[in-house]
């Protein structure tokens, strides 16, 4: 089947620096470097899928409490619509109830609304814009 997952992607822990040339290169090729950067990186669970040594997506995750959150997603074009994405958050997801969250959350980009919600996460907020892009706080409750 032509867009499921090869068998030779692994997901490991990664870095937080591991994590910045995918996240500017996909998310946010126009701004500088830095942008890409979040405050307390240091305090999260950086996730990367691999093939062989290749990077290919990354997600972080950040645990306070009951509450977790997800962030700077991003899966190289050329991966992206083969699984990749579903493995990674299906990871976050197992990873969250682990440390103890009872609640998931996302700032989403709009145009990746429906895979979200294939995850059981639904839109409780406004529209808010980064730059140009429509966004909203995407949640779910975690059992």
């Amino acid at each position: 089947m032509a867009d499921s997952l090869p068998p030779t992607i692994t997901i490991r822990l990664i870095t937080p620096e591991q994590t910045y040339p995918l996240r500017h290169a996909v998310l946010w090729p126009d701004k500088p470097f830095e942008y890409v950067k979040v405050e307390n990186d240091s305090e999260g669970y950086h996730f990367g899928a691999f093939r062989a040594d290749e990077l290919l997506a990354v997600i972080s995750l950040f645990v306070d409490g009951n509450m977790a959150r997800f962030r700077k997603f991003a899966a190289r074009s050329d991966y992206q619509r083969r699984g990749i994405g579903t493995q990674l958050l299906n990871q976050v997801i197992d990873e969250a109830r682990r440390l103890g969250a009872s609640t998931l959350w996302c700032d989403a980009r709009l145009d990746a609304a429906d895979f979200y919600r294939r995850f059981g996460m639904e839109a409780v907020s406004d529209v808010f814009y980064k730059g140009a892009i429509p966004y909203a706080k995407f949640s779910r409750t975690l059992l």
